[in-house]
C-alpha cells in the first residue's frame, strides 16, 4: 500500500487550519502518552512481527503465506505510524498548564465551563490536537470553541460559528490543575 503524498504533507502542515510551522502543542500528559505508543510499537510489537515474518518466510511459497503476508502488512503499518509519531515528537511544543501564572484568563490546557444561549453550561477542556476526545470534553486548542474562548476571562461573552449558526457563550468558571 503507497502512502499517499498529500497525507505526509499534511503531516508536515501543522495543525488543522492554521499555518504550516505552527507547532503542536501538547499537555505532558498527551506526550506521555505518545512517547508510550512509540515505545510500545518499535520496542514491544514490531520484534514480534518480525519475528513472525522471518519464521513464515522460511516455510517457502510466499505469496499463499498468510502469516507472511499479513506480518508484512503490518510491519508496514507499525513503520507508518512510527514515522509519524516521530516526527510529531520533534514538532511538539510541551505546555504543562499548571504552570499558567494568568489564571483568570483561558489559554491552553484550561478547563472552561460556558453557559450557551439555551442556558446549558458545558465544561471542556483546551489541548492539543492529538489530545482531543469530545466525548470526554477535551477539545483541540484550534477548533472554533477553543479558538473562541482563549484569551476570555470569567464573565466575557464570546461568539462562535457552529453549525447551527452564530452562537453567544459566556465564559462561567476557568480552572487550571494545582502548580
Amino acid at each position: 500500500m503507497a502512502v499517499n503524498p498529500q497525507e505526509e504533507d499534511d503531516n508536515e502542515a501543522g495543525p488543522p487550519g492554521l499555518p504550516p510551522g505552527t507547532p503542536f502543542y501538547m499537555t505532558p500528559a498527551g506526550h506521555a502518552a505518545l512517547a508510550a505508543e512509540l515505545h510500545r510499537l518499535w520496542v514491544e510489537e514490531r520484534p514480534k512481527v518480525v519475528e513472525v515474518v522471518s519464521w513464515a518466510a522460511g516455510l517457502g511459497d510466499r505469496s499463499e503465506n498468510a502469516d507472511y503476508q499479513y506480518g508484512k502488512r503490518r510491519l508496514r503499518e507499525i513503520d507508518r505510524r512510527v514515522r509519524f509519531l516521530r516526527k510529531r515528537m520533534e514538532r511538539v511544543q510541551v505546555v504543562d498548564p499548571a504552570a499558567q501564572t494568568r489564571r483568570d484568563r483561558v489559554y491552553f490546557g484550561a478547563t472552561v465551563t460556558y453557559a450557551r444561549e439555551d442556558d446549558r453550561e458545558v465544561t471542556i477542556t483546551i489541548v492539543g490536537v492529538d489530545e482531543a476526545d469530545s466525548s470526554a470534553g477535551r477539545i483541540s486548542w484550534v477548533s472554533p470553541v477553543a479558538r473562541a474562548l482563549l484569551g476570555a476571562g470569567i464573565g466575557d461573552l464570546v461568539r462562535v460559528r457552529t453549525p447551527q449558526g452564530m452562537e453567544t457563550l459566556e465564559i462561567v468558571t476557568i480552572r487550571y490543575p494545582p502548580a
